[in-house]
């Protein structure tokens, strides 16, 4: 999709705030009848702007009482050694975030686990099995100050 007019951005902010949103629902919302919204968000899902649908957890309330940040720098960054990292990565599921990062570390983690020694079991035979892995620094979160998953449509 070239660009998201003013509609395909309302379009969006709506499904934002809320997913299980029905086409009418949406439509009554933007103002606009139900066909033309649904095939401006068919159009929408079609370009790849819409990535998933998905139902967003409050960890405390799931079990999931500890989020770490953890910043990881590689001892070496050849290809294939990047690509083993990454696809490790990717299956764990204690990881929920993961970025290549550019500064003084490699790798930024979002890991949200039940407890500490649930992180620290992450760390020593998880993360820390990972070839090529050089230093890893945790930091905790005490308190979720803000989260959000939505961002503004300029």
């Amino acid at each position: 999709m070239d660009t998201l007019d003013k509609t395909d951005r309302k379009i969006l902010e709506a499904l934002q705030a809320d997913a299980r949103l029905n086409t009418k629902e949406i439509a009554h919302r933007i103002g606009l009848s139900v066909t033309p919204t649904y095939e401006r968000l068919k159009k929408i899902e079609k370009s790849g702007v819409i990535k998933s649908y998905v139902t967003l957890l409050h960890g405390d309330k799931a079990g999931k009482t500890l989020a770490a940040y953890c910043n990881v720098s590689l001892q070496l960054h050849s290809q294939p050694l990047i690509k083993k990292f990454e696809t490790a990565i990717a299956k764990m599921e204690e990881v929920m975030e993961c970025y290549h990062v550019a500064g003084t570390y490699d790798y930024l983690l979002k890991v949200v686990v039940n407890d500490m020694r649930s992180y620290q079991y992450f760390l020593t035979n998880k993360l820390a099995a990972i070839e090529n892995i050089g230093q890893v620094h945790s930091s905790f979160v005490m308190t979720e100050i803000k989260h959000t998953t939505a961002f503004r449509l300029a």
